[in-house]
């Protein structure tokens, strides 16, 4: 979404949101935009850091290091951290930094120095009570590493909590590795309870990360995966897959599609009979020439953006549940906040804290929600929107700012 898309999107959502001039100005514009261009080995690479709202606490979100990042990426994702963590209910609002670069294309030492310059650049913008960074796109734990360790040499203090996402033993947080996922999964058994649905087959478009935890979460819990894809095809069994088989594939042959089975493209996968579709790959796959297809009862967003708003129309028309992204997969930044909260207070959370702490904050968040959606004819995504934008107006509200 461009930063076009953010003034049409809070144009839409201003009457349903009672918002007024001042309040659609505090929620369209940033609060910060800091740029700088990081010099390694004779080369020059743009760099960013956008902070967009503060209102319910510092900023929060990652930094991406890809060759497609710009000012307008950024500035819109910082937005969209901003809806997150309200959605969340998280102390926290929304931020976003990148790095215009191919990493692939550096070395370790190139890697090393350019993630150390990205905090050279932006250190006295950040911090544990002022901007919180995280991974993001090619960027890794060790990455978060590298920019903890050059931040206290340049402040001169320990302060673990202003990066997340960072190693075990450098103060990272139990259960970051499926955060995403398994926030997803909490969010689905609320839904379902609600529905009293009880049939359970479901397909999964995406085996990266958030796609097979998902797949593993799910096959653990009784739920039946027929289907899975990645970028290379999908493979299919009704009776269910073998899902740790099939990922002992995807990780012997890097795809899905030299699991024994039968095989389908991502397009047949998104219009199966099945009671539950989680997009887990890319965006807009499910637009206004599709959507009329897919034949879920519900659809959990595991990737960013995967439903257009014509599409939207489409589902909602046809009865179909669309639990939005912001919500869906929020379970990545609520366990970013948990690692922050804990180095704060010098803690070490045990697993079964984290996941306790994790499915309270979802079934919350989603209960909210629900309760408003109840009340109107709009869809699950537009409640969802509604009802953070307010809860980020209220904030400012207490602050004085409107």
């Amino acid at each position: 979404m461009t930063l076009a898309n953010i003034q049409q999107f809070l144009t839409k959502l201003a009457p349903l949101a009672n918002l007024s001039k001042k309040d659609f100005q505090l929620l369209a514009t940033p609060e910060h935009v800091w740029k700088a261009e990081l010099e390694v080995s004779g080369k020059k690479y743009p760099a960013y850091r956008v902070q967009w709202n503060s209102a319910r606490g510092p900023y929060k979100g990652g930094i991406r290091f890809h060759p497609g990042v710009d000012i307008d990426e950024v500035s819109s994702l910082a937005f969209w951290m901003s809806i997150k963590t309200a959605v969340a209910d998280l102390p926290l609002g929304g931020g976003k930094g990148g790095v215009t670069c191919n990493p692939k294309d550096l070395n370790e030492k190139q890697l090393e120095e350019l993630s150390r310059k990205f905090i050279r650049a932006f250190y006295k913008h950040l911090g544990s009570d002022k901007d919180i960074p995280a991974p993001d796109v090619y960027t890794t734990p060790q990455i978060m590493a590298w920019m903890l360790d050059e931040f206290e040499k340049l402040t001169g203090k320990k302060d673990p909590g202003m990066i997340t996402g960072k190693p075990l033993d450098k103060g990272g947080s139990l259960v970051r590795d499926i955060a995403t996922a398994l926030g997803g999964v909490f969010i689905l058994e609320e839904a379902l309870a609600k529905m009293k649905m009880k049939e359970k087959t479901v397909a999964v478009q995406g085996f990266g990360n958030a796609g097979m935890n998902m797949a593993e979460l799910l096959a653990e819990r009784g739920f039946k995966v027929i289907a899975v894809s990645d970028s290379k095809g999908g493979i299919m069994d009704k009776d269910g897959l073998d899902i740790p088989k099939l990922v002992m594939v995807k990780n012997a042959t890097s795809s899905v599609v030299n699991y024994p089975g039968k095989k389908i493209s991502n397009e047949e996968l998104l219009e199966m009979k099945v009671d539950i579709l989680v997009p887990a790959a890319l965006d807009n796959v499910i637009h206004k020439d599709n959507a009329a297809k897919v034949k879920a009862q519900l659809i959990l967003e595991l990737a960013n953006g995967p439903t257009t708003p014509e599409a939207d129309v489409i589902l909602h028309k046809n009865g179909i549940l669309v639990l939005p992204d912001v919500l869906a997969n929020s379970g990545g930044v609520t366990v970013s906040c948990f690692e922050w909260q804990q180095n704060l207070a010098g803690e070490k959370w045990s697993e079964k804290d984290v996941t306790s702490k994790l499915r309270k904050k979802m079934v919350t968040a989603f209960n909210k929600i629900w309760e408003l959606h109840q009340t109107n004819d709009e869809d699950f995504r537009t409640n969802t929107y509604v009802l953070t934008v307010k809860k980020i107006i209220e904030a400012e509200r207490k602050r004085g700012k409107v």
